[in-house]
């Protein structure tokens, strides 16, 4: 029996987009669940616009996975804005940044937040020479990279244009191609629609989000959705049912019905690869790492003899172990020196987000708990938990070892990468005491049985990062 026959019956693909949306929520700076109300309300719009079902589906998709290249430009938007990039994205959400005084406004009081006045006025000078060209190429990297994860999940070329072109407005003035009017595609005139709406419904209301609609009407949206949109301004219990607990619920019902999307253990295995680029390009230190640690998690539990189950869950811990991070600051990632208290007690919580999002997948659950305690040691010093040697069985062993070997082979902000061999001589002075044993050796055999050759990391192809880490103290 193969492990892809072991495992679950298909599984409804609804179930677990929906479930993995809060990690894009985190990365975006919204609200628990702005993903899935955004989905909620631009169905209802495809319903009111008369959309068959093909059509539908597609728009289903695309609203759930609006943001999957939000993680892509984090690195870029900390940098140009000098401030942590969730408050920068979240209050872009909010302004009208196609009207010049807003625009300006929002560089001004995003730009440096909570340093001196030196670096704030540092950063608004480099925001403003961006000027246009600049915010359209933030806007660009994360549509072409969302388009791109959509279509290597197999979804329609329909929800892929749709995904990079939410952030074109019906005035010709949005971006990344000023897209005017009916160029804009369909799904994507209803996918920036519904977002916005999400958006002021949890800031203000209502009553607020509706009206930033009507205000935007033949400039940001098509009229005739907002039309429609403007007849619900009464319909107070659908509102309300938004802002529930049932919304994830009613969100996996929302579906066509007649075009419910399964998946196979394959396809689930899909979408955590696709999630784990998602959560690798949060920063360009951390690319390819979470595929790395679930390649030495599953070499690791292959030399201590672990069935194919095992080996594909803890697989999977890998890819998606660090999806809590997604909701740590690019300015906190990124940070060559020493972090401050409250800095690494973000850093300490991402393990928790992990558990949080990936408990909430009922396919998942079989290795969220894992996957949550890669940084917890046998002596306890770990976190967040600082649980101990008889709290963490052999799975939760190996990833912790794979992904400390990971992460002292690779660049970081703060120091350049070991040299195979030095890493695995630091994790045996540390075998028995913080990491086991087994899992250890069992690195070091199949590292040995891959080849040192590839335990060799290229050089990143930006420049930038050798530098960054070379000069860190």
């Amino acid at each position: 029996m193969t492990e892809l026959e072991t495992l679950t019956p298909p599984v409804n693909l609804s179930e677990v987009l929906s479930a993995l949306s809060l990690a894009m929520d985190l990365t975006e700076g919204q609200p628990e669940g702005h993903s899935i109300r955004t989905c909620l309300i631009g169905m209802r719009l495809g319903e009111e616009m008369g959309l068959d079902a093909d059509t539908r589906s597609a728009l289903y998709y695309a609203l759930l996975l609006k943001d999957a290249g939000c993680s892509s430009n984090a690195a870029r938007v900390a940098a140009i804005f000098g401030s942590d990039d969730h408050p920068v994205k979240w209050r872009l959400k909010i302004t009208d940044w196609s009207r010049f005084s807003d625009a300006a406004l929002y560089g001004i009081r995003s730009a440096g937040m909570g340093r001196s006045v030196a670096a704030k006025v540092r950063h608004v000078a480099q925001i403003a020479r961006g000027g246009v060209m600049g915010a359209r190429e933030l806007v660009r990297i994360r549509c072409e990279r969302g388009a791109e994860i959509v279509r290597g999940l197999g979804f329609p070329e329909a929800t892929a244009e749709a995904v990079h072109a939410l952030d074109e407005h019906w005035d010709g003035r949005g971006h990344p191609d000023g897209l005017r009017g009916r160029e804009i595609p369909l799904l994507a005139r209803i996918v920036g629609l519904a977002q916005t709406v999400d958006v002021f419904l949890m800031y203000r209301g209502v009553e607020a989000a509706i009206d930033i609609a009507r205000q935007r009407r033949g400039t940001w949206f098509d009229p005739p959705l907002v039309d429609a949109l403007l007849t619900w301004r009464g319909d107070a219990h659908w509102w309300d049912g938004l802002t529930t607990p049932q919304a994830a619920r009613l969100v996996v019902a929302a579906e066509p019905a007649d075009r419910v999307r399964q998946i196979d253990e394959a396809g689930l295995t899909d979408v955590a690869e696709a999630f784990a680029e998602i959560i690798d390009a949060k920063t360009p230190f951390t690319y390819r790492h979470s595929a790395r640690v679930a390649a030495y998690a599953r070499g690791i539990a292959e030399e201590l003899g672990m069935d194919d189950a095992a080996r594909l869950r803890l697989s999977r811990a890998g890819l998606l172990h660090d999806i809590g991070k997604l909701g740590v600051s690019n300015r906190i990632l990124e940070k060559p020196g020493a972090l401050t208290a409250d800095e690494w007690t973000a850093v300490k919580r991402h393990p928790a987000h992990t558990w949080e999002i990936l408990s909430q997948v009922r396919v998942f659950r079989e290795f969220a708990w894992t996957a949550a305690l890669h940084h917890e040691r046998l002596d306890g010093s770990g976190y967040p938990w600082q649980l101990d040697a008889t709290q963490l069985d052999l799975p939760a062993r190996i990833l912790a070892a794979a992904d400390a070997y990971e992460a002292m082979t690779s660049w970081r902000p703060y120091a350049a990468p070991l040299p195979a061999d030095t890493a695995i001589f630091l994790l045996d002075k540390e075998s028995g005491l913080r990491l086991d044993t087994d899992a250890v050796a069992g690195l070091r055999r199949y590292l040995e049985r891959i080849g040192a050759a590839e335990t060799i990391r290229a050089l990143p192809a930006d420049p930038a990062i050798p530098q960054r880490a070379e000069a860190a103290p």
